[in-house]
């Protein structure tokens, strides 16, 4: 299984970025799927997910800016990010748990990919 992000960047804060996730070795619809955000100094968060059977749910902090979406045909998954702040910016990994009754850790993750928002 290999996970690999893309689509980070630096954005003016009010601006837009979309994250990318490729993953390979696998099959989306039998997996949890997740953003996770780290900033240094704290523990990584989840900001976005997706169960095995489609049903989103974001952070509180970034209801009504964020999105997450996923393209079964092409094993993509994606985090659609608007109204950026600065403190979104941080380290965003892109995450695959095997759906076996429940959302199995550790997973499979990706290398990160940076998001940088300025005021």
């Amino acid at each position: 299984v290999q996970v690999v992000e893309s689509g980070g960047g630096s954005v003016q804060a009010g601006g837009s970025l979309r994250l990318s996730c490729s993953a390979s070795g696998l099959t989306l619809g039998t997996y949890c799927k997740a953003w996770f955000r780290q900033v240094a100094g704290k523990n990584r968060e989840a900001v976005a997910s997706l169960d095995h059977d489609g049903s989103a749910t974001l952070a509180d902090s970034v209801k009504g800016r964020f999105s997450i979406s996923q393209d079964n045909t092409k094993n993509n998954l994606f985090l659609q990010m608007d109204s950026l702040k600065p403190e979104d910016s941080g380290t965003y990994y892109c995450v695959m748990f095997p759906w076996v009754g429940y959302c199995h850790s550790p997973g499979h993750w990706g290398q990160g990919t940076q998001v940088t928002v300025s005021s």
